[in-house]
């Protein structure tokens, strides 16, 4: 019997563009992005930034009509997952609940927090559904992960989740083995750095790349503490400049100025000992955190998954390899490609493979003292399909 021919749409917003492609099951049929200039963008400045839906969502509505795209066939509009609540992975209908925990932010504002409310959008013109996949807030540790050291506060568990689930389910389907039954790590390597351990199909450790972990092009990841206590009350730095130090002027680019890896190796390859120097610092600090994710996995480990835009890099993976690759055989999954990765968390929903899940209006964010159980046994969980 022949497939069924799925045709979703897909849509990553971003803070000065709008991405969007058009599927017909896993292939593309149309890929672009939408540049929004300084002018466009002016009349939202200092405004919340839900309040550019309707500007983005028409936008995408008449690039595909000019195209010659019709919106009736698609069997689901797919938004990028915004700063929810802590979730559990999987694929989301957009429903009221959703949008009103977007319209609070209580998380914070974030480009990706339109994504729900294009997707909502476009479907309802379209007659489908709308949905987000794993989001940003996927979290799924146990309890003794999320200890920080200090009853001040606890550790966060905000990753690359959507590329992340995505290429461990690859991998799986790869090796004809359930997502579950694998006990994998994944090192996402882009301008965040998060490795991430997996067993029991749960994301069970994941450095957070905002503050954790190794640094990349442009984030300092895990900096030493009192150091940094020092720095913050020196006078020399407010709030702002140091986040920017650290999250995007960090990494590659506050030791070499550039946030171009293939700038680097240009310059490793004129014999800059510098540039060898931080470039071999990352290399042995990526290696660090993935022998962390082997030992929660306790060394039993099937697979080592990288990917993100690094992963192309072979010098990279060479120096990787001889770090890591005995803990487990490596599969290279290069490059992140988020509307495909949204595109087919929607496919397994709609194939059946997989439970869609709802955010209930009820529900409320874990407290820091609920574990994961409580906070499900609470009602709090996000309901399967009904």
């Amino acid at each position: 019997m022949q497939a069924a021919d799925f045709r979703i749409l897909a849509i990553n917003p971003g803070s000065t563009s709008t991405k969007f492609g058009l599927f017909s099951n896993e292939r593309a049929l149309l890929v672009t992005t939408l540049r929004h200039s300084d002018d466009e963008m002016a009349p939202f400045r200092g405004r919340p930034i839900l309040e550019q839906q309707n500007f983005r969502s028409s936008l995408i509505e008449r690039d595909l009509t000019d195209r010659g795209f019709d919106l009736k066939p698609l069997a689901g509009v797919v938004g990028r997952g915004g700063l929810l609540r802590p979730l559990s992975g999987g694929t989301y209908r957009v429903n009221e609940a959703m949008l009103e925990e977007l319209r609070r932010a209580e998380r914070g504002e974030h480009a990706a927090n339109l994504g729900a409310f294009l997707a909502q959008n476009i479907a309802r013109r379209a007659g489908t559904q709308a949905y987000i996949v794993d989001p940003v807030s996927v979290d799924e540790w146990p309890e003794r992960a999320r200890y920080s050291g200090t009853s001040l506060f606890e550790r966060q568990c905000l990753s690359h989740a959507l590329n992340t689930k995505a290429v461990a389910k690859r991998y799986a389907k790869k090796v004809e083995r359930p997502y579950s039954s694998l006990r994998l790590i994944v090192a996402h390597l882009g301008s965040g750095v998060s490795v991430s351990a997996h067993e029991g199909g749960r994301m069970i450790e994941v450095t957070n790349s905002r503050e954790e972990g190794a640094f990349s092009p442009e984030r300092a990841g895990g900096v030493p503490a009192m150091q940094l206590v020092s720095l913050c009350f020196s006078g020399h730095y407010t709030a702002r400049e140091i986040e920017n130090r650290l999250f995007r002027e960090g990494g590659l680019f506050s030791y070499l100025r550039t946030k171009d890896l293939r700038e680097v190796e240009r310059r490793i390859a004129s014999d800059d000992a510098k540039a060898a120097a931080v470039f071999d610092a990352m290399v042995y600090q990526i290696a660090k955190e993935i022998g962390a994710a082997a030992a929660v996995l306790c060394g039993r480990v099937d697979a080592l998954l990288i990917t993100g835009g690094m992963a192309y890099s072979e010098r990279l993976i060479g120096e990787l390899r001889q770090f890591v690759g005995w803990i487990a055989p490596l599969a290279l999954f290069p490059g992140e490609d988020e509307l495909e990765a949204m595109t087919e968390g929607v496919l397994r929903a709609l194939r059946g493979e997989e439970a869609v899940y709802e955010l209930s209006k009820t529900s409320t964010a874990r407290r820091p003292d609920q574990t994961p159980q409580e906070y499900e046994n609470a009602g709090n969980a996000p309901a399967g399909e009904r």
